[in-house]
């Protein structure tokens, strides 16, 4: 029904907690069907799975493919629901439990409809107990697939039944809905949808995730910053094709506090100064030297809105595209901190900066320019920094980029 990882589910249906674990053989009797599976997979709700769900509908439907919405849930918000808009929706049953109406999926006339293609958001849902031949939104999806309709869905990391339990004692929150590990297995493909900790929390406290009167809670058990790290290595981890013993083992060392030595993520702050092309091309060298994902990072400050547009930014996205990384624009009237904020919560373990080959007075005095603050910051937060002075020339691959004069950075 809805993403309710902080609170109990709107139904307040507890019972059936370990109900996945007991139907698994029921789950693996279906795994050979006809349908095509595809989940969309997030760490945390609000990444943006409905989103990416019905965008990708919107897609096949303009390829000509019939495709119809089974359930979608767009918890009130415009940017969703408006990619429904164009879409055929199956009409929902509409359900009573406890004096409370709520909407199902019709699984029968989604079977009836026979479509190519289904949109089946939250596969973890809870079925209204009494409404239904089945209890789970999983079990109607596995009956989709043996009719040989092709099924796009959503869930997130936690719901997994094998580490729901363990999940729950890491972030306080219960868990109440829960899917067999082998149902999301057995998809034919697994898509992560991705969000930093930082903006997953801003996005929480401008309200897009939660009603107001949710959003505290949530930001104080569920949506705390070293929680949502930790969900996005266990999504990481799954996608890695870990078994579940192993994702065990890394939530366990999570609770006891213990650390865990990440793979390399390095981070470039660009802008669109002159020069800083061959800084990110330099942090790609690095990236590719350790096997690493890169993050490309440019912040707009407050007077800065119009900058994110120009021509020497989009030649970045260009090159951040080419070098295959990802390209991530945040907005914060502090720069320095900004990065280093979204450092720590991306679990960034090097950061690449541009500078100017000499410092200016002023900025000194001031504190120092944005890549200075960035260095003592970083270096304070214990991760490794790169200065790079900003040339109009490419750098050679054997230059050596630590140790540089630090100064403007901007």
């Amino acid at each position: 029904m809805h993403e309710q990882a902080p609170a109990p589910t709107s139904l307040g249906i507890d019972e059936g907690v370990s109900e996945a674990a007991s139907t698994e053989s029921d789950a693996t009797e279906v795994m050979e069907t006809a349908g095509r599976f595809r989940v969309y997979l997030g760490a945390a709700p609000g990444v943006g799975k409905t989103f990416a769900m019905l965008s990708e509908g919107q897609r096949r439907r303009e390829d000509g493919i019939d495709v119809v919405v089974g359930y979608a849930e767009c918890h009130g918000r415009p940017p969703t629901e408006a990619l429904l808009d164009g879409l055929e929706i199956v009409p929902y049953r509409e359900v009573s439990y406890r004096g409370t109406r709520f909407q199902e999926m019709d699984l029968d006339a989604v079977l009836l409809r026979n479509p190519r293609l289904a949109l089946v958001d939250e596969l973890a849902h809870t079925i209204a107990p009494g409404t239904g031949r089945y209890k789970k939104r999983w079990q109607e999806v596995l009956e989709l697939l043996e009719a040989g309709i092709n099924v796009i869905t959503t869930v997130n990391i936690q719901h997994l039944e094998s580490i729901a339990d363990a999940v729950e004692q890491l972030t306080g929150a219960p868990v109440h809905e829960r899917v067999p590990d082998s149902v999301v297995r057995r998809a034919d493909q697994i898509e992560l949808v991705d969000s930093s900790p930082e903006e997953l929390r801003r996005r929480l406290l401008d309200g897009k995730i939660y009603s107001p009167q949710i959003v505290p809670q949530a930001l104080n058990h569920f949506f705390r910053s070293e929680n949502l790290i930790a969900l996005r290595e266990l999504a990481f981890r799954f996608l890695a094709d870990e078994p579940e013993e192993e994702l065990l083992e890394f939530l366990s060392r999570q609770q006891s506090g213990a650390a865990w030595e990440p793979s390399e993520r390095i981070m470039v702050a660009v802008t669109g100064a002159p020069g800083t092309e061959a800084v990110l091309r330099r942090a790609a060298r690095i990236a590719a030297r350790f096997q690493a994902e890169l993050h490309v990072v440019h912040v707009v400050s407050g007077n800065g809105a119009a900058r994110s547009d120009d021509d020497s930014l989009e030649a970045l996205r260009r090159v951040a595209t080419e070098v295959k990384a990802r390209w991530v624009e945040l907005r914060g009237d502090d720069v320095a901190q900004t990065i280093i904020e979204f450092a720590r919560d991306t679990r960034i373990t090097q950061v690449v900066l541009g500078s100017r080959q000499r410092s200016r007075w002023w900025k000194m005095l001031r504190g120092g320019s944005t890549a200075q603050r960035v260095q003592r910051m970083a270096v304070a937060a214990g991760i490794d920094v790169h200065i790079i002075v900003r040339r109009e020339v490419p750098l050679e691959v054997s230059e050596i980029a630590t140790g540089a004069t630090v100064s403007d950075s901007g």
